[in-house]
C-alpha cells in the first residue's frame, strides 16, 4: 500500500509540473523531423510590461490592438480608449493622440464629415522617419501625423477612384519606403487595398484563396445553372494584419483557417513567394490526431536580417521563423501565468525584443531574448550578412547549449558544404535530419572520391575490358574449331 501511494503521489506530482510547464513561459518547445514537439531551451524571457504604471493619472489603458516600434519610439493603439499612445524606448510616456490638433494646438475639422476630427474605434498604426499613420477604424480613415510633433498633416477616406464593394474601414496598415500604403480593410474579400503616396487607389494587392473543397468541387461541376446560383459562394479569406521588410515585401497574415495559406511574404506582383525550406511547410502549431486546433495569426513582425515572429492567438504562442522558414523558437501560451496571454493582439520588434500586446490585459508585454536566444539570433544576423563561418562558431556554442537542436546542425553542415567539407557535412545533415541537404553533401563526397580514385576505376574498367574481350576471344576460337571438324 505504501509503494502504491508512493506512485500515486510521484505520478501526481509529474502531472502538476507538466501542467504547470505547460502553461509558462519556460515551457518552450520545437518541433523536431517526425512532427515531435521536444522541449528546448528558452529563447525569450519576460522581462518588462508597459502597462497603466506607465501612464499619467489621468489616462488609462484599457486595450492594445496594435503595436508599431520605430526609431526607439513604441506607439500603441487603444481601441477601448480611442488612443495613440506613444511610449520611449526605455517605456516611459510620451504623449496620447485621441483628439487630433494642428501644429497651432487647434482641433482639426474633418473636411470630409464637417465634425471634429476625434479617433474612433482606431485599430492599426505605422510609423516612419516623418510620419505616424492611424488607421481610424470607426471613421473609415486613416489620419497622418507628424512624427514629431504629433500634430495633423493631413486624413485619407475612401478614395474616389477606388473599386469593388468592399467598405473602406482600414484596419491595419504598412508603408513601403516609396510611401505607398497597404491597407487591411475589415472584412474585405477582395485583397490588400494598395494607396498611393497620395492617397488615390492603385490596386487590390495580393488576394488570399480558400481551400478547395473536392466534394463542393464536384457537385458544383455537375450542377445545373440554375442550381450553381442557389449554392452560397465561396469567398477570399479576409486578411489579418500586414506589414512590410527592408525589401520593400509585403508580410502579411490571416486568422481564417479557410484560407489555403496562413502566412504570406508577397512580391511586387503580389505573389505568394515565402520560404518554406524547414521541416513543414505548415507554420504554427502541426494539427496532428492529438492537436486539431490550427494555428490563427492575428499579427507578424518582421526583423531586419530575416527573422520574423508569428502571434497565434488561438493559443497564445509566439513562433520565431528564420528567412529560410526554419522554426527556431516557440514561447507564451494562454493562460494566468506570468508570460502567458489572455487575448494577444500584436506583436512587434523592438531591437532583439519582441513587444506582445493584450487587449483583454491591458498591457503590452516585452520579452527579452535569453543567453540561448541571443546566441540563436546572432548566428542568424551573420548568415543574413553573408559572414557563414562566424554563424556557425554561433551554432556551435548553441549546440552544447541544446543538443538536441537541429537547425543548428543544419546550419553548419551548410557552412562545410560551402566549403567543399562533403564528409563532414553529410555528418551534420544526418544529425539535423536534413535529407535534402545530405543529399547534396553525398553527392559532393562522391565525386570528389571518384576523381581521387580515377585512375584505379579506370584500371578495374580496363582488366573488365580485357576480360570481355578474352571471353570472346576464347569463345569465337573454341567456334571456329568445331566448324573446321
Amino acid at each position: 500500500m505504501k509503494k502504491i501511494i508512493a506512485l500515486l503521489a510521484i505520478m501526481l506530482l509529474f502531472a502538476s509540473s507538466a501542467a504547470y510547464a505547460e502553461h509558462t513561459n519556460d515551457a518552450s518547445y520545437i518541433y523536431d523531423f517526425w512532427g515531435n514537439a521536444n522541449n528546448s531551451m528558452g529563447a525569450f524571457e519576460l522581462s518588462s510590461v508597459i502597462d497603466n504604471t506607465n501612464m499619467p493619472e489621468d489616462i488609462s489603458i484599457k486595450g492594445i490592438n496594435d503595436i508599431y516600434v520605430h526609431n526607439g519610439r513604441i506607439s500603441l493603439i487603444d481601441t477601448a480608449q480611442n488612443r495613440l499612445n506613444v511610449f520611449t524606448e526605455t517605456y516611459e510616456f510620451v504623449t496620447s493622440v485621441k483628439i487630433v490638433r494642428e501644429p497651432s494646438g487647434k482641433i482639426v475639422v474633418s473636411e470630409d464629415t464637417g465634425k471634429q476630427m476625434i479617433l474612433n474605434g482606431p485599430e492599426g498604426v505605422y510609423a516612419t522617419d516623418e510620419y505616424i499613420y492611424i488607421a481610424d477604424t470607426g471613421n473609415e480613415r486613416i489620419i497622418i501625423l507628424d512624427a514629431n510633433t504629433f500634430a495633423y498633416v493631413r486624413e485619407i477616406t475612401r478614395p474616389e477612384n477606388m473599386v469593388g464593394v468592399t467598405l473602406f474601414k482600414p484596419s491595419k496598415i504598412a508603408v513601403d519606403e516609396s510611401g505607398r500604403m497597404f491597407v487591411v480593410v475589415k472584412n474585405s474579400t477582395e485583397g490588400i487595398v494598395e494607396l498611393n503616396e497620395d492617397g488615390s487607389f492603385s490596386c487590390y494587392f495580393g488576394v488570399n484563396s480558400p481551400k478547395v473543397n473536392i466534394i463542393d468541387y464536384l457537385w458544383k461541376s455537375m450542377a445545373s445553372a440554375e442550381q450553381r446560383a442557389k449554392m452560397s459562394k465561396v469567398y477570399a479569406p479576409a486578411f489579418s494584419n500586414v506589414q512590410t521588410d527592408n525589401e520593400g515585401f509585403v508580410y502579411a497574415v490571416t486568422l481564417d483557417t479557410a484560407s489555403e495559406n496562413m502566412v504570406f511574404r508577397m512580391n511586387s506582383k503580389g505573389e505568394n513567394v515565402i520560404r518554406l525550406f524547414g521541416y513543414s511547410e505548415q507554420l504554427g502549431d502541426l494539427v496532428t490526431p492529438t492537436n486539431t486546433e490550427q494555428s490563427r495569426f492575428a499579427d507578424i513582425a518582421v526583423s531586419d536580417y530575416g527573422v520574423y515572429a508569428l502571434l497565434d492567438t488561438a493559443k497564445g504562442r509566439v513562433f520565431i521563423y528564420n528567412f529560410d522558414g526554419n522554426l527556431l523558437s516557440i514561447f507564451g501560451g494562454s493562460g494566468d501565468i506570468k508570460g502567458t496571454f489572455k487575448e494577444p493582439t500584436s506583436i512587434a520588434w523592438q531591437g532583439d525584443s519582441l513587444i506582445v500586446g493584450d487587449a483583454r490585459l491591458s498591457s503590452a508585454y516585452v520579452f527579452t531574448p535569453t543567453d540561448f536566444g541571443k546566441l540563436i539570433l546572432e548566428a542568424e544576423k551573420r548568415y543574413n550578412a553573408g559572414d557563414f563561418e562566424a554563424a556557425a562558431q554561433l551554432q556551435l556554442e548553441v549546440i552544447d547549449m541544446n543538443a538536441n537542436y537541429d537547425h543548428a546542425y543544419v546550419s553548419i553542415g551548410k557552412n562545410l558544404l560551402m566549403e567543399d567539407e562533403y564528409e563532414e557535412a553529410m555528418v551534420y545533415f544526418s544529425l539535423g535530419n536534413d535529407k535534402t541537404y545530405y543529399s547534396k553533401a553525398y553527392a559532393g563526397y562522391r565525386n570528389i572520391q571518384i576523381q581521387r580514385n580515377f585512375i584505379w576505376f579506370a584500371i578495374v574498367f580496363l582488366l573488365f575490358v580485357v576480360w570481355i574481350l578474352r571471353g570472346e576471344y576464347q569463345y569465337n576460337k573454341r567456334q571456329r574449331q568445331l566448324e573446321e571438324l
